[in-house]
């Protein structure tokens, strides 16, 4: 398998732990063969060809002084003696062994013995390094081979990732801003978009992702798009649940607050019935829930509402008296006009014969999970205003989810969301009854996604600041440089402690570079990402050079008109 002389031996095994082994070097020439994150390989003496692979972590040469003495004319003097001692200290990844049932050697990250004392070990590299990264390669079955880049120990060597279990267990990819998050994500989709039936839906914050050809281009319309462009999608307040109309209708401070939810809720509920009723589908009455996603009008919600906040009743001496609920309802009256009135929320109250007909729903569901067009689908949420951006990307997760719950499993087709910049819809502490929700519905998917065909790709530049539940679900990290301490130690605790070392390197890493650390990678390793052919809208702007331009004023005019607007275009 390997050929080895003596200008690889580093020295021999001199301390075993469960999973790190110290080398004593005796030879320090031989020192200078070893460097941090260089791979070792040591032979066991067991019946079958069997190599451990270690990972350096540290490279020590220290001074031992210890007391000695001489007998010098009869007489015993004692003087203090210094010794060099070379330590290498390595953490075990994993094993290259003989598989007979394969008939080939197989590289596989479980240890099933650890080295004797004075086992000889040996630096990888050059023609050997070549010779286990080809192993590497060939493990994986070819179907599911997903190239992202090129190894930094050998860039000869493809990096290859296990694309199902890339998907299955959820993954992360996590950077600070311009270390190349991007362009990841963009040479991922690029890979994707290749196979024949593939699934995604990017969430879009800020239309980086709008030049990718090969994505089908929808969008959250802003207040004067036109409502019949194919690539806007309306998503009707009644696709609205029960949490959601709370948080969106109701302030849970006022002391009125609980009979306001019961008084939406039970009329809500008689619209739907009305419609379902009016539409001959009565029979679906019996299984109606007040989440189930069934058109009403928004108008007669505010007409009962009015109703009862000004309802008088029949009283004492045939005078009449306020009903139950007169004068109470006027404050959630006026949020909910608000909310109908403000045309920043005008994908929501869209008022449109075409937005109350029952197959409406196929039609926005067709467009988020059918892979007959485009098998990628970029949703531009920059019109989306801030307050209510968790609830519009909860409530397109809830229902596709749903969708795809509910879908028979012979026929359902494995759906993922790319969560771009999820730190500022998926916090860690949420301030919000919004942000709640919406983390409460990401949390659910990161859960129990993975019995259904749903995966999660979490995509930030503040680890920190995302749902530490879902982050801890996700069990493929990507992660290029990180500068911040705070967003290190997310990382580092999300990963098991054997890959601290991996993790220190984080702050060094070059633009375009990540360690990759997961099921979907037979070796944690640091690599270089490929280039994407073609590109996100998200290149740093320099500076400088923009700066040394001879440009004309801006039209000034034209971006105030656009901010009244709500509207770049």
């Amino acid at each position: 398998m390997f050929s080895f002389d003596e200008s690889y031996y580093l020295g021999d095994v001199r301390e075993v732990d469960t999973r790190k082994v110290s080398i004593l070097v005796e030879d320090s020439n031989n020192l200078k063969k070893a460097r941090v994150n260089q791979l070792i390989a040591a032979k066991l003496n067991i019946a079958y060809d069997y190599w451990l692979i270690g990972m350096i972590d540290k490279v020590i040469k220290s001074i031992v002084v210890s007391p000695t003495s001489i007998t010098e004319e009869e007489e015993e003097l004692e003087y203090l003696e210094e010794t060099v001692v070379n330590t290498v200290k390595v953490t075990l990844m994993g094993a290259l062994k003989w598989d007979a049932s394969k008939q080939k050697n197989i590289f596989t990250r479980s240890v099933d013995h650890v080295p004797e004392i004075d086992t000889q070990c040996f630096v990888l590299k050059d023609a050997n390094l070549e010779v286990f990264m080809g192993h590497l390669s060939d493990e994986k079955d070819s179907k599911s081979l997903l190239e992202l880049g090129v190894f930094k120990l050998d860039d000869k060597a493809k990096a290859l990732l296990d694309g199902n279990k890339l998907f299955q267990r959820h993954a992360a990819i996590l950077g600070s801003t311009g270390s190349g998050k991007s362009w990841t994500v963009a040479t991922l989709l690029e890979n994707t978009s290749k196979l024949p039936s593939s699934n995604i839906i990017v969430y879009d914050l800020h239309s980086e992702y709008k030049s990718l050809a090969y994505a089908k281009q929808l969008r959250i319309p802003g207040p004067e798009d036109d409502i019949s462009s194919p690539e806007n999608i309306y998503l009707p307040y009644w696709l609205l649940n029960n949490d959601e109309i709370q948080t969106l209708f109701v302030d849970g401070s006022e002391f009125t607050a609980h009979n306001q939810v019961v008084l939406v809720q039970n009329t809500i509920l008689e619209l739907k019935k009305k419609f379902l009723e009016d539409n001959n589908k009565a029979d679906l009455i019996e299984t109606l829930t007040f989440d189930s996603p069934i058109p009403y009008r928004i108008e007669d919600l505010l007409e009962r509402l009015e109703y009862l906040n000004t309802e008088r009743v029949p009283g004492a001496n045939n005078k009449d008296k306020n009903g139950p609920y007169h004068g109470e309802l006027t404050r959630l009256l006026v949020r909910i006009k608000s909310r109908v009135n403000d045309k920043r929320y005008s994908f929501l109250f869209q008022n449109d014969s075409s937005y109350l007909q029952y197959e409406s729903l196929y039609n926005i569901v067709a467009k988020l999970m059918s892979f007959a067009e485009s098998n990628i689908k970029v949703v531009d949420f920059s019109d989306v205003p801030a307050d209510i951006l968790p609830t519009i990307i909860g409530l397109v997760s809830r229902l596709t989810y749903q969708v795809q719950f509910w879908t028979d499993s012979a026929s359902r087709r494995p759906l993922a969301f790319v969560c771009d910049e999820a730190h500022l819809y998926l916090p860690n502490y949420p301030n919000s009854p919004l942000e709640k929700r919406a983390v409460a519905t990401f949390e659910k998917i990161a859960k129990e996604g993975r019995k259904y065909g749903v995966a999660l790709l979490i995509v930030s530049q503040r680890p920190s600041d995302v749902s530490t539940t879902i982050l801890s679900q996700c069990n493929n990290i990507i992660s290029l440089r990180l500068t911040n301490s705070d967003d290190q130690s997310a990382v580092r605790s999300v990963l098991p402690e054997s890959y601290a070392s991996l993790l220190e390197q984080l702050p060094l890493l070059d633009v375009g570079e990540a360690m990759v650390v997961g099921d979907a990678v037979l070796l944690p390793s640091r690599i270089k990402i490929h280039e994407p052919t073609q590109k996100p809208l998200s290149a740093t702007i320099d500076f400088w050079t923009k700066w040394s331009e001879e440009v004309k004023e801006t039209n000034f005019e034209k971006s105030i008109e656009n901010m009244r607007r709500q509207n770049r275009n």
